[in-house]
């Protein structure tokens, strides 16, 4: 016996004043009430009701245990309604974590202009990097993968996007441009290393033609696996090096990089938005996924405006 319905059926015989109209009132049949209170009599081990053929009243037992339904019934209605505040209020603690990278060039640059369209969201970010994030801790769990992954986990993609060649102006003016793919080989090239991944060839292809993949033998004279140092080294004008449109279209809107073998790509990479769970997202965390995405977009249609300029 559902216990809580029961006393909810129950409560509502005794609000109607019948069995038929407590029925009609919660859009159920006659006997499944009938049936629901006797299983609490039973259980009770005392009758509730006193039942003639015109009317049915409430016993001294029934008066007694009314009185202590109605308060639980709106205990029982007033926990739900805090729990629905925590899930629809657009307030409270968001708890985010993420990547070092995503963090520096995706996460902090948005923070500022989502807490003045949402100044009662407090974020809580734990910057960390994971192979098996603990993605239940967290209301959002972000993640930057390569655009076919599938570990089956409850994730959302917020933006997928292709890796670029870039290099900073003065390295073009002092070694200048490669005009084609073999032209890498002869250049000083900025590699990030992955785990399992050798260092040597660079993969990549035309944009529009991803099926026509052509590997480019070249000796990195900086390998790292921190984005942070080979994008610094690139703007020092240490050489060419690959990475996310996202991440380097600020520095190509403002020309410190240019982009280099266009329409060349070396990757396409997506952002994940994992969740603990597809039920009851609070919408603290749908509106960040929501201005994420269009801060995303954004930055990918000026990153693509520069790397066209360039």
């Amino acid at each position: 016996m559902d216990r809580l319905l029961a006393m909810q059926v129950f409560e509502r015989v005794a609000r109607e004043g019948g069995f038929a109209a407590a029925a009609r009132a919660l859009d159920i049949s006659p006997p499944v009430v009938t049936r629901l209170v006797a299983e609490l009599e039973t259980q009770l081990g005392t009758r509730l009701f006193q039942r003639t053929t015109r009317r049915v009243s409430l016993t001294e037992a029934g008066e007694a245990y009314l009185a202590r339904v109605h308060q639980i019934l709106q205990d029982v209605e007033e926990a739900d309604a805090i729990a629905s505040a925590h899930t629809h209020s657009l307030a409270g603690r968001l708890r985010v974590h993420t990547q070092p990278v995503l963090a520096s060039y995706v996460i902090a640059p948005l923070l500022s202009g989502f807490r003045q369209r949402h100044p009662g969201i407090v974020i809580d970010i734990d910057v960390e990097t994971y192979r098996n994030p603990p993605i239940e801790d967290y209301d959002i769990t972000l993640m930057g993968v390569d655009a076919d992954f599938d570990a089956g986990i409850v994730a959302r993609k917020i933006f997928e996007s292709e890796a670029i060649l870039v290099a900073a102006p003065a390295y073009v003016a002092r070694k200048g441009a490669p005009g084609q793919p073999g032209d890498l080989s002869r250049h000083a090239c900025l590699r990030l290393k992955k785990p399992g991944e050798p260092p040597g060839a660079w993969r990549i292809w035309r944009d529009a033609d991803p099926k026509h993949v052509i590997d480019v033998d070249i000796e990195p004279v900086l390998s790292a696996n921190h984005t942070d140092t080979l994008l610094r080294a690139a703007l020092d004008g240490a050489g060419i090096t690959s990475i996310s449109m996202d991440i380097i279209a600020p520095y190509l809107a403002r020309g410190d990089m240019v982009r280099v073998l266009s329409p060349w790509v070396t990757g396409r990479l997506a952002m994940y938005a994992a969740l603990p769970s597809r039920k009851f997202i609070p919408q603290r965390s749908r509106v960040f996924l929501d201005y994420l995405a269009e801060w995303m977009r954004a930055q990918h249609a000026q990153a693509s405006e520069a790397g066209a300029a360039g």
